[in-house]
């Protein structure tokens, strides 16, 4: 049973002459019928039915230029024998397709394609869809392919199909960059395009793939607005066949003197998205084929073939382009615009060819720009011998050595890579006492080695493991320095006090003597910043005579640059310790791990957790690195850590090391250090001499006390550097042979002081106590002071219970210590003077300066205690007064610590009478022999564990000529009072 026909989407033109038997009007009919049709609408259809194409295979574009050319000047003549014979894509159109341009080979399946070939071209055809294209616009008598998107575009393109006016026009964008089918507005596009055919569509749904060939230049007179989609009447007015036209009528540019129009469907001004414009043929002016016409053709003609020489991308289209049935150099309209679209000139240099009017400007034109053209492709060429030379060359070069390399084998010159990698892995480790654990790893990599390509990706990550391997120095060891005299004559030279870490060196030297034997050991210098824990560290490796590595592992995130990468990864590498002993080439350097309070915590692992392995003297002895997979013995490596606080630092990291504390500098220090080391340097790196740049003593204890203040030296070291600088300034630059830097002239050189006098009182009023605290950069100086906040008054109810307010920015810890000083300075007053009931029943107000400096920490008990009691007995205390210590809330005195810091600090603002401050503190002989001398004898510690009222000067209104207080308790608080005339307790 024969399977039913299926209608197509439209009419077919030659239906009326078939007859019975034939398509009847249908877009398909039988196999034979309709060899002659005028169109040709090609869709699905039943087996056995023969299809009417225009191209001898649908779906697949023609091989060459040339085919094209035979399609459009058969198109030209009015003939229908380029287009007629074609196959059918689904049944074998290579053999039915042979008569015509080409057979198909597809399956017939997939989207509608339609392939439209009107006989005649009209002459006149004023309304036109829009279609917009970039880069390169579309010349008279070429073909483009094209792609439309736009929906609405799409619909009016395929009712113009289906209304059997497959006409467009195609013009230029200004804007290359603007990919979008959509024409806001005609500014958009150049106004000079081509009218040109639709060949053939492929309907893909969505958007419209077609085959458009340029016939003319038109230009856009107005834009249309499409009207309502009306019913389809099919040939409405039929284009006539007419015989074939002569030489003239098939140049590119025609006459309007004879128009010859087609029915076209209705279409009004309208403003908004460009669909339809109205449009006018352009016509070029008259010429005549005059000598300079005849040269400028010969002259493109030779730039072409000139371009083919040069470049064969060019030949095959072009060469058939030229030898179609004519000879171009008749023919300066298509000429010149062949010349034009072979080049890759900008798209505004096309556009212009495309608008010129006068033939011999357009051959000018067109000329230029295939003179470009051959340029670029001369440089092509040069830039492509280049490249071709460079590459000979180098494969010459390759096939040489690798023949070298063959002969020097054969002749036993040379051994082969592979055998000159494992004789030089082996070499490295006969100088070394490898474990044997180590070597049989050695061994069995390099077996693999030698059974991998060289060229493999797992042969160089073998060989990189194997150079990391055999590069750890293994039972190696350098010859340590045991000569306690030349170790302390080197830490002598580079640094100036820090006997805690010199005596702790010296001590490590003393049992290495008597052990007879080198060790490992972890220590962690923490103080201030600038005080020198670095640079002592190299100082240590210099007089043990160690190798010295330094790695920093402040804001370290990875684990893996201590532990290493697995060997799986790209570019995987050994942790840093790996590469110390790889570096230093011994098993026992010192190393210095920086900033280890400011390491960091990441996704990618916890480094500090990394540390304790190998800062452990228990388990360093066979550290693993991830990447080597081997035990290594790190026992015998020094290591250093350095620290600003020890509070950030985890417990059990603390707990590993041996803590010793650098503090800071007083001014007789840093005097030392300047004189000593800080000025010859600075000297040296300015080039100058001691005769040339003078700083004396009192310029630099100026320079200390009002510029640099801090614990360190480093700030120090910059300003005398800043002084230098400017002195080698001034004698380069004339103004003075020597400079001698005094007191006088320093502000000349760093400018005006930075600090100055501290004290906030002149004379220290009642309530106002001057507090020490501690911070990382050393120690501060801060008042405390307490006062009422509104007047008393004993009759009032609400005053029947005092308060305190506390205000500073001050932390919990020390808001709690003032609420513990408030509740026991009450009681202590109550118990010492009952009569006294003004911390009972007053309103007090305590601050701390400065309140935009946060302050927090357990030393302040005692300052407080002092000043609450001072405002309570309206009296003063001591104007070279300083105090630091905890208080419990039973009286007992508890210890702080950074009481060297604090010493420091308490000597720059106690400008006093007498020959010392004085200084309070609850650490009795925790102050360093060197601040001492600068204090006064009238100090007196308070006891730890003792009673607030024990052990103290009488600093309320006390007599500074009395006799001092002792130690032991000379005094009580009850006998402070007694000089008040306060009854006793």
């Amino acid at each position: 049973m024969a399977k039913p026909w299926r209608r197509a989407q439209a009419t077919c033109a030659c239906g009326p002459r078939h007859g019975a038997g034939h398509c009847g009007g249908l877009s398909w009919c039988r196999r034979g019928a309709a060899p002659d049709c005028n169109w040709s609408v090609v869709t699905e259809r039943p087996a056995g039915l023969r299809r009417h194409t225009s191209l001898g295979a649908l779906g697949h574009w023609p091989a060459t230029a040339g085919q094209w050319r035979g399609i459009w000047e058969a198109n030209s003549r009015g003939g229908g024998g380029a287009f007629s014979g074609g196959g059918d894509a689904s049944e074998g159109g290579a053999e039915e397709g042979a008569g015509g341009v080409g057979g198909g080979t597809g399956s017939g399946e997939g989207p509608v394609v339609t392939a439209l070939t009107p006989m005649t071209i009209p002459d006149v055809f004023p309304h036109l869809p829009l279609i917009a294209i970039t880069r390169n616009p579309v010349f008279p008598r070429f073909i483009k392919i094209v792609e439309v998107k736009n929906k609405k575009l799409v619909e009016l393109l395929r009712r113009k199909v289906r209304l059997a006016q497959p006409y467009v026009g195609v013009f230029l964008k200004r804007d290359d960059n603007n990919e979008s089918d959509v024409v806001e507005s005609l500014d958009e596009i150049y106004h000079t395009g081509t009218f040109a055919q639709i060949h053939e569509m492929q309907d893909l749904g969505d958007k419209l793939r077609m085959i458009v060939t340029g016939h003319r230049r038109i230009h856009i007179n107005r834009q249309l607005e499409v009207e309502p989609e009306e019913a389809e009447l099919e040939n409405r007015q039929k284009p006539r066949r007419k015989a074939k036209r002569g030489k003239k009528e098939a140049e590119d540019e025609l006459s309007p003197s004879t128009p010859r129009e087609v029915g076209q469907e209705p279409a009004t001004e309208a403003a908004g998205e460009v669909l339809m414009v109205e449009v006018e043929n352009v016509v070029h002016e008259d010429f005549q084929v005059t000598e300079e016409v005849k040269a400028l053709t010969a002259e493109i003609v030779k730039t072409i073939r000139d371009i083919i020489a040069l470049n064969p991308l060019y030949r095959e289209s072009v060469l058939q382009m030229m030898q179609a049935g004519q000879r171009v150099v008749d023919n300066p309209i298509y000429l010149s615009d062949m010349g034009a679209a072979l080049t890759g000139a900008e798209s505004h240099e096309l556009q212009d060819v495309l608008e010129e009017a006068n033939i011999p400007k357009r051959l000018y034109k067109a000329l230029s720009l295939l003179k470009k053209e051959f340029e670029l492709s001369k440089l092509q060429q040069r830039l492509g011998r280049e490249v071709e030379e460079k590459i000979k060359q180098t494969h010459r070069k390759y096939l040489l050595q690798e023949q070298l390399k063959i002969i020097k084998k054969e002749l036993g010159l040379e051994k082969d890579d592979k055998d000159a990698i494992e004789e030089k892995f082996r070499e490295r480790l006969r100088e070394l006492v490898v474990p044997k654990h180590v070597m049989d790893v050695v061994d069995e990599e390099l077996s693999k080695l030698g059974l991998l390509d060289n060229h493999s990706s797992e042969f160089n990550v073998t060989r990189n493991y194997l150079d990391w391997l055999t590069s750890v120095p293994w039972g190696r060891h350098s010859d340590e320095n045991l000569d306690l005299s030349r170790a302390q004559a080197v830490l002598e030279e580079d640094h100036y006090g820090m006997e805690d870490v010199k005596r702790r060196i010296l001590e490590f030297i003393a049992v290495s003597q008597l052990r007879r034997s080198t060790q490992g050991k972890i220590l962690c210098f923490y103080g201030p910043p600038g005080v020198g824990k670095t640079s002592i560290a190299r100082s240590i490796a210099r007089a043990l005579n160690r190798e010295y590595f330094r790695f920093s592992v402040g804001g370290m995130t990875d684990v893996a640059e201590i532990k290493g990468h697995r060997r799986t990864y790209v570019g995987a590498m050994p942790g840093k310790i790996i590469q110390c002993l790889k570096k230093t080439k011994t098993e026992n350097p010192l190393v210095l791990i920086d900033e280890v309070d400011k390491i960091g915590r990441g996704y990618q692992g916890d480094p500090s957790s990394a540390l304790l392995e190998l800062l452990d003297p228990e388990q360093n002895a066979n550290f693993l690195d991830h990447y080597l997979d081997v035990p290594v013995d790190l026992s015998k490596v020094l290591f250093i850590c350095t620290a600003n606080v020890t509070d950030t630092i985890p417990e059990p990291l603390r707990d590993r090391m041996e803590m010793i504390n650098v503090s800071g500098y007083v001014a007789q220090e840093k005097l030392a250090i300047a004189e000593r080391y800080l000025v010859p340097q600075a000297r040296a790196l300015c080039g100058l001499d001691e005769s040339r740049a003078r700083l004396s003593a009192p310029v630099l204890t100026l320079l200390i006390k009002q510029y640099c203040r801090e614990s360190g030296v480093r700030n120090l070291q910059k300003q005398v550097e800043k002084v230098l600088r400017k002195a080698a300034y001034k004698i380069v630059s004339g103004e003075a042979e020597t400079v001698e830097v005094t007191p006088e002239n320093l502000q000349d050189f760093v400018g005006k002081p930075v600090f100055t006098v501290e004290r906030m009182y002149d004379a220290t009023p009642p309530g106002v106590v001057m507090g020490l605290a501690w911070t990382a950069l050393g120690g501060s100086t801060l008042f405390v002071e307490t006062s009422l906040r509104r007047p008393r008054d004993r009759d009032s109810k609400e005053n029947k219970d005092g308060s305190l307010e506390v205000t500073g920015q001050l932390g919990d810890v020390m808001k709690e210590s003032a609420r513990i000083a408030y509740t026991f300075a009450r009681a202590f007053l109550l118990q010492r003077d009952p009569s006294n009931d003004y911390l009972v029943t007053s309103h007090i107000h305590l601050h701390v300066p400065e309140g935009a400096t946060p302050k927090d920490g357990p030393s302040a008990g005692c300052t407080i205690v002092t000043a609450l009691l001072s405002l309570a007995l309206d009296q003063p205390v001591q104007q070279d007064l300083a105090m630091t210590g905890e208080v419990s809330l039973t009286g007992k005195i508890l210890p702080v610590g950074g009481i060297k810091e604090k010493t420091i600090a308490v000597r720059v603002p106690c400008h006093c009478s007498r020959p010392g401050g004085a200084m309070v503190t609850s650490e009795p002989g925790a102050v360093p022999a060197a601040p001492t001398q600068f204090l006064s004898p009238h100090k007196c510690p308070l006891a730890w564990g003792g009673p607030y009222g024990e052990g103290c000067t009488g600093f309320l209104g006390r007599d500074p000529e009395a006799s001092p207080c002792t130690v032991n308790g000379g005094c009580s608080w009850g006998q402070c009072f007694l000089s008040l005339e306060l009854p006793s307790a």
